[in-house]
């Protein structure tokens, strides 16, 4: 079975001043259709590092990625946005949402840039994952109308509509208070009962542990071999 995310022997390193920091040092993991995984680790340890290279928004100084199947090495930007509208849908825990138009507006957003989809389609698709999050009465709402739950609930909808072939979250709790969190964490399991592949970034641990495999990062290491 080939692997959506297969990352081997990923380093990166930055320069910063003088010194040299190595953000990911040797990283190899692979992550598989419909798994639930948790990418933890301590502030610094480099999961926002990885989580930004599995996004395409970052490129490895040495290593080899594959996202669902696609070496992205050597890939220009027009190739690599192409790999984020199509095969990743983000949650981010701000939200990211877009403040003067609608929950709908926003979900219908990420398949402008998309091509091939109809208006109507479009809609038809955004209505369908605002549903599905429970949002179905606050379509019309602008994002100062909804509570933090909801605006997380917009924004995976909004992952979801593109229909990617993976959900990629980073901290997407972080801004929700303990009961908000639970229900956040308990949609992101339906979702992937349903069948959606989903990473979640966090150093909470309690996050971190209702997902079904955790990978653990520190100093740019994984503490324990991926054996997958």
């Amino acid at each position: 079975m080939t692997p959506l995310i297969y990352m081997q022997d990923i380093c990166r390193y930055y320069v910063v001043g003088d010194s040299i920091v190595k953000a990911l040092d040797g990283v190899s993991m692979k992550v598989y259709k419909k798994e639930f995984v948790a990418i933890m680790g301590p502030s610094g340890s480099g999961k926002s590092t990885m989580m930004n290279l599995i996004g395409c928004l970052d490129t490895p100084t040495s290593g080899k990625i594959l996202i669902d199947g696609d070496d992205t090495q050597g890939m220009d930007e027009t190739r690599l946005a192409y790999i984020r509208n199509r095969r990743i849908g983000f949650v981010f825990q701000q939200f990211n949402l877009l403040g003067k138009i609608s929950a709908l507006e926003n979900v219908i957003t990420p398949m402008l840039y998309t091509g091939g989809i109809s208006s109507s389609e479009r809609r038809e698709r955004a209505e369908h994952a605002l549903e599905r999050v429970g949002l179905k009465e606050r379509m019309k709402h602008l994002p100062n109308e909804l509570s933090g739950g909801q605006k997380q609930r917009v924004a995976i909808a909004r992952a979801l509509v593109t229909r990617p072939s993976i959900i990629l979250a980073d901290e997407p709790t972080g801004a929700l208070d303990t009961k908000t969190s639970d229900q956040i964490m308990e949609l992101f399991n339906e979702l992937n009962e349903e069948g959606n592949t989903i990473a979640i970034v966090t150093h909470n641990e309690e996050i971190g542990n209702s997902c079904r495999r955790q990978i653990r990062i520190r100093d740019g290491k994984l503490e324990e071999p991926d054996v997958l």
